[in-house]
């Protein structure tokens, strides 16, 4: 008994992922109690790069790198590894992280939906396999410490709350399609294309049916997926979701479909929720309020969905090859702690601080983190890409077998999810909702992200400005009064 309690004691102080969950735990901490009121960060541009400096931002951004490296430098110190290879390594790392921001930034970019996330792989890959990247870099690269600790973060924004406000026909357009399209795309992509890599597997599922990048994260640190299995994931999800987000709204109004069933379609399939927000906007206010619950609502099955993958990693496909199943201590051993983290981060916010702050106070608290999480996931991907190679990434998507999991799998969701939205948005399953249609927009999505200043670039967040006036049990409340739509 001695042995296994001095390994976990030993592993709380010596675990890149038990540094996840205090490094989270901290700055959660620090946020809530208002020892850290401001996150700086990169502003939006123009045709002037300095615009996105003004400000004073260039050394709050300063002092924000400082910080970071101080945080990482005495967990990496605690963690037994050197602290000058570790601070040296980490000035360029967030440097290429802020140039990320501000290449993201930009109001064309902005408004076409490819952020941060996109242009962190696209400089670190680009780096990698040109110019090489240098040996005294290589010890800060730690992606694995950056991700999770982001993911703490994120269980924070998956409030319980909220749920419970948002209606049967959300829960069911979001909950009941999401599981089958994982299963289907695991099953399909092992067993009948064949694919070896059972994790790069499933991210991909977990990409597309949940929503993208955020979730394609957290699954690939359940399943300890490559480096380059993630990146190819996260590459594949972000270049539909541009794509999803400019056709799905032409091709509803084109269609003629109801705006509400064609709202909660978009917020079931659009992967990244600045995306869905973008793209349910062109079908009127209505629409893009119930595009924003649906995807609010499936973003809360991130947790539970890499806790199952993680266990199910643990029992079933690292056990394999093993003549025993493992006992429940090597279970415990194993399980990625930052789910702990996760998990414990939402029971806090949800059940202990919504009620005692209040939800004003505790959305102040989540606009701070959300911004810390953002730059960690940043930061975890210009690792990523300076640790990966084409050469790698080809091997990868040999034969275009992602990408045909991808395609599979995201055309199962849409017939699915359109399937389901009609049941609960048309009036079959549930009482049908008053249509308001005043609003409606028919213009490009880029153009009218570009006249409103839209950034449509939001990877995930739970809490969109007025959602709560739109929520199901409201609209029927009010659906005698037809101004409430106006």
């Amino acid at each position: 008994m001695t042995a296994p309690l001095t390994r976990t004691r030993r592993s709380l102080l010596t675990s890149e992922d038990w540094w996840a969950v205090w490094l989270g735990g901290l700055l959660l901490t620090a946020v809530a109690t208002q020892l850290i009121t401001d996150v700086p960060r990169v502003g939006p541009w123009t045709t002037v790069v300095g615009d996105a400096f003004g400000e004073g931002r260039f050394v709050g951004l300063g002092m924000l790198g400082l910080f970071f490296l101080v945080l990482t430098t005495v967990a990496v110190r605690l963690m037994g590894s050197r602290v000058l290879a570790q601070a040296m390594g980490f000035i360029p790392i967030f440097i290429l992280a802020v140039g990320a921001y501000t290449i993201a930034q930009q109001s064309e970019i902005r408004a076409t939906g490819f952020g941060y996330a996109f242009w962190a792989l696209a400089l670190g890959i680009l780096i990698a396999n040109t110019c090489g990247t240098p040996l005294w870099i290589r010890p800060a690269l730690r992606s694995e410490l950056y991700i999770k600790t982001g993911l703490v973060l994120l269980g924070a924004e998956v409030l319980f709350g909220n749920i419970l406000q948002l209606g049967v026909p959300g829960l069911f357009v979001a909950w009941l399609v999401t599981p089958t399209v994982i299963i289907f795309m695991y099953q399909f992509g092992t067993r009948v294309l064949k694919m070896t890599s059972r994790p790069l597997v499933i991210v991909i599922a977990a990409a597309t049916s949940v929503c993208g990048v955020s979730a394609a994260i957290a699954v690939a640190a359940a399943a300890r997926a490559k480096k380059e299995e993630l990146t190819l994931a996260v590459g594949m999800s972000l270049i539909f979701t541009v794509l999803m987000m400019v056709l799905m709204p032409l091709g509803i109004r084109a269609w003629g479909m109801d705006p509400i069933v064609g709202a909660a379609w978009i917020g079931g399939t659009v992967d990244a929720t600045g995306a869905v927000v973008a793209a349910g906007a062109l079908l009127g206010s209505q629409a893009e309020q119930i595009a924003a619950i649906v995807k609010m609502i499936q973003n809360t099955l991130i947790g539970v969905v890499a806790f199952l993958v993680a266990v199910y990693w643990v029992t079933q496909i690292e056990t394999r090859s093993d003549v025993n199943q493992p006992a429940a201590i090597d279970i415990w051993y194993r399980l990625p702690k930052f789910i702990i983290g996760f998990l414990s981060a939402s029971l806090i916010f949800s059940f202990v601080l919504t009620p005692t702050l209040g939800s004003d106070r505790v959305k102040e608290i989540l606009d701070l983190t959300s911004d810390f999480r953002g730059w960690l996931f940043c930061l975890a991907f210009v690792s990523i890409g300076l640790e990966s190679s084409f050469r790698e990434l080809r091997q990868h998507a040999t034969g275009g077998r992602p990408i045909q999991l991808y395609i599979t799998g995201q055309t199962l969701n849409l017939v699915l999810t359109l399937f389901a939205s009609y049941l609960a948005f048309g009036g079959i399953l549930f009482d049908r909702l008053p249509i308001d249609e005043s609003e409606a927009r028919v213009e490009h999505v880029i153009r009218y992200n570009l006249d409103t200043d839209r950034d449509a670039t939001g990877l995930f967040y739970t809490e969109v400005d007025g959602w709560k006036s739109w929520t199901v049990q409201e609209m029927r409340n009010n659906s005698t009064h037809p101004n409430k739509f106006d």
